[in-house]
């Protein structure tokens, strides 16, 4: 700047002579220039001392013309090179001013760090209040845009700026600890400032947890008890879930579900993987297999409020939370829904659910002249006719309630028995592929145009080792020997009472403690595997054990893959041959 202001100097210097001298300041009053507006004050007036008087006119010109210093005269380039001058100047006390303002800034945010980390209010956090099963969306204007939780009463706000509904419940209610739902981060209101403090990761893990790939490997295997914040014990992935008002047949599915460990696996560990996922059934069904598998919850229960209302938009309210539906129809329905998101395909494709629960049936037509090949169809439901109740008393005044093994009502696939279907004439059907968990529905309602008839009779199975090769021809594995088909029940789910207001419960196998749940709602009991096969099961899922021993080593190996898909590339790296 010196240097500038040197040569600036010396370059008009220079020039001085080659104008015309021009006109030196007049002296004039004080009081006069002082009395003269702003705008008429001229740079050529000069304001004389206090008490000088002024000096007639002649002899003013004397004075100038003997004592005479001309001010430097600047031509165009001596103009140009002055207005350099300025807009260095004027830049240089600009970059004074940013230096300024960001000092300022720093100062700004080294004192938020320091209220974010000492805030006043952490100890207004009621945790017994807070609720992140609901539809996460503005309690007053019902948008689901940028929504805080107050973690003082569990209400949700949109928004945290001034006139926004968080803020403005933080002046009314005093509460001033909000979270942001998408996010997790914590921030105080009015003040604004963000709340950095470890104590508050519990929350943001109720509100989105997370399972690494150890944790979910040892779901199976260790047992893990826990404490809600009321003091009641419960046990991970035996929660009960809430009824939302009719939501029974919904429940009871969801507890089927959870207990198919592939499926089960790949929706806890797959959380990056399906998070771009634009299915809304695919993350609200992932998001709720967490919470059921969560150790950390403020509660033993989990609210399928969300999933529920992705059930409605995605079927068309076909399954309402008002009317009480068809635990079978239900699980078909979601059961095509997840593996169509999950595989992009309307029709074939692979996924997670087809891998898991589809078979393969040979069907023949019977009748005909002509000689028709067998079809193969794929299912992931076998479906079971049960004999006629009676419909007399007998002679002690009392219906006799029939009893029908398993194995007896199986023989519908075994390739020879014919049976008579709807428009289409007769059939037999036979298994010709089995999968790595078996639904058997067993058709215990009639329905027709006037009401709903419920079918008694008792079913009775096996808990364990269910050997399908002793009652059904089952197909041959790669070595030309019998697959492997001995099952074991996992999930049991029966109905109780008449038709029209009768209720859905599920028995459930905890494979890490090692005994049976049974699952009503919210209510969650341990009973005896004694008790299971005393119930009118209406769905029932069994699961496909690997073989001892070096003929069952292959099978073995198979289905220890299954057991251990956590990742989409080892979902895709899984043998063809269990498709």
């Amino acid at each position: 700047r010196e240097v500038t202001t040197t040569f600036l100097d010396s370059f008009a210097r220079s020039l001085a002579g080659l104008r015309p001298p021009i006109r030196p300041a007049v002296p004039v009053a004080a009081s006069d220039f002082r009395a003269m507006p702003p705008r008429k004050r001229r740079r050529d007036v000069e304001e004389p001392a206090e008490g000088a008087s002024p000096l007639p006119d002649d002899e003013a010109r004397d004075a100038a013309n003997t004592d005479r210093s001309p001010p430097p005269a600047l031509d165009a380039r001596a103009a140009a090179a002055a207005a350099v001058l300025a807009e260095e100047l004027a830049e240089e006390d600009g970059n004074g001013e940013d230096a300024a303002e960001a000092g300022r800034a720093a100062e700004r945010r080294e004192r938020a760090g320091r209220a974010s980390r000492d805030c006043p209010y952490l100890d207004t956090v009621s945790r017994s209040l807070l609720d992140f099963d609901f539809e996460k969306c503005c309690s007053v204007t019902l948008s689901p845009n940028n929504v805080y939780a107050c973690l003082s009463c569990g209400k949700y706000f949109q928004g945290r700026g001034p006139n926004t509904q968080a803020y403005t419940h933080s002046l009314e209610a005093t509460h001033h600890v909000f979270m942001n739902l998408e996010s997790a981060k914590v921030y105080c209101l009015p003040e604004g400032y963000e709340v950095v403090d470890r104590s508050l990761d519990d929350i943001r893990y109720v509100l989105n947890p997370s399972f690494t790939p150890q944790q979910v490997g040892e779901l199976d295997a260790k047992r893990h008890w826990s404490r809600g914040l009321d003091g009641t014990d419960y046990l991970t992935g035996a929660v009960g879930l809430n009824n939302l008002k009719a939501t029974d047949y919904v429940n009871v599915v969801l507890q089927a579900l959870m207990r198919v460990s592939p499926v089960r696996n790949f929706f806890l560990a797959q959380k990056a993987a399906h998070a771009g996922n634009q299915s809304l059934m695919v993350q609200r069904f992932g998001e709720l297999t967490r919470k059921v598998w969560n150790s950390r919850n403020f509660k033993g229960q989990v609210s399928p409020h969300e999933f529920m209302q992705a059930v409605l938009a995605a079927s068309k309210r076909r399954f309402l939370v008002d009317a009480q539906g068809d635990p079978m129809e239900f699980l078909m329905w979601l059961l095509h829904t997840l593996h169509h998101d999950l595989s992009g395909k309307k029709k074939g494709g692979k996924s997670v659910i087809n891998r898991c629960f589809q078979g393969e049936l040979e069907v023949t037509t019977v009748g005909g002249d002509a000689a028709v090949a067998p079809e193969k169809m794929p299912f992931y439901m076998l479906a079971l006719d049960l004999p006629q109740a009676p419909l007399f008393q007998d002679v002690m005044e009392k219906n006799t309630i029939p009893q029908v093994p398993l194995y007896q009502i199986l023989q519908k696939f075994d390739g020879e028995t014919e049976y008579e279907v709807l428009r289409g004439g007769r059939k037999k059907f036979k298994v010709s592929r089995l999968p790595r968990y078996l639904i058997v529905h067993h058709k215990r309602f009639t329905r027709n145009n006037f009401f709903v008839e419920k079918n008694p009779t008792i079913v009775t199975f096996p808990v364990k080792n269910l050997q399908l090769s002793d009652h059904i021809p089952v197909p041959n594995g790669p070595d030309g020997k019998p697959a492997p088909s001995k099952y074991n029940l996992v999930a049991n789910i029966c109905h109780d009472g008449k038709p029209e207001v009768g209720s859905y419960r599920a028995m459930v196998y905890h494979r890490a403690d090692g005994n049976w749940y049974e699952t009503q709602d919210l209510t969650v009991t341990e009973v005896l595997p004694q008790q299971v096969v005393l119930t009118e099961c209406y769905l029932q899922i069994y699961e496909l054990q690997p073989e001892v021993g070096s003929a069952g080593a292959a099978a073995g190996a198979a289905l220890k893959a299954w057991v251990g898909i956590l990742s989409g590339e080892a979902l895709r790296a899984a043998p063809s041959r269990m498709d």
